[in-house]
């Protein structure tokens, strides 16, 4: 398995490889605290903070850890949150979905529903990962809603998982998907798009 920057279009967004090209583009809609809440990294309130997490990101990259994407709001032309696959391990062709933000008004819309379609299906169907997973702060009702309305398995908690930077002892909820559960899955969310 090999985990190459790659650009995934849909019908709504696209998502592209991450880069500090897309730092002013992306604090016009993500230096909102409410978006931050939830997230390991602490919030971000400025445009020179994001720009170092864009970079923390790609140094991760580097590594072969991640690979982050901006999403790109077709209608607009502009990136409106990110998204990435973290915690990849080739050995044993897995990878996490997570580290998924976006703006005020793209949350609740079919932006991250075509986001975990897109990012599903390049996954099982190019790379033939045999696990993708996701985890959340157990906190965050909205994200384990959205994980439980795309078909992610629950497989527990860890409790006492992280201590975020304000100091909140995060429990995180794990969830996961197996490449004989994706074809329900992916009709799933084939069928949520094209309600739209």
């Amino acid at each position: 398995m090999k985990v190459d920057p790659v650009t995934l279009m849909g019908k709504v967004v696209r998502l592209e490889p991450l880069s500090e090209a897309h730092v002013a583009s992306l604090a016009k809609v993500g230096l909102e605290s409410k978006i931050w809440r939830f997230m390991r990294y602490g919030k971000i309130e400025s445009e020179e903070q994001l720009a170092t997490w864009v970079r923390e990101l790609l140094d991760l990259q580097a590594l072969g850890t991640d690979l982050p994407f901006a999403v790109i709001h077709l209608s607009s032309g502009e990136a409106v949150g990110c998204t990435r696959y973290l915690n990849i391990d080739p050995p044993n062709r897995s990878l996490e979905i997570g580290g998924t933000w976006y703006g005020l008004d793209y949350q609740g819309t079919m932006v991250n529903t075509e986001c975990k379609y897109l990012l599903l299906q390049h996954a099982f169907e190019k790379l033939k990962c045999i696990r993708v997973w996701f985890k959340a702060d157990a906190r965050n009702l909205r994200s384990i809603h959205a994980l439980e309305r795309i078909g992610a398995v629950k497989e527990g908690v860890l409790r006492n998982h992280m201590i975020l930077p304000d100091g909140t002892i995060r429990d995180s909820v794990v969830f996961s998907l197996l490449p004989e559960e994706w074809p329900q899955v992916k009709h799933a969310l084939e069928t949520q798009l094209n309600s739209r």
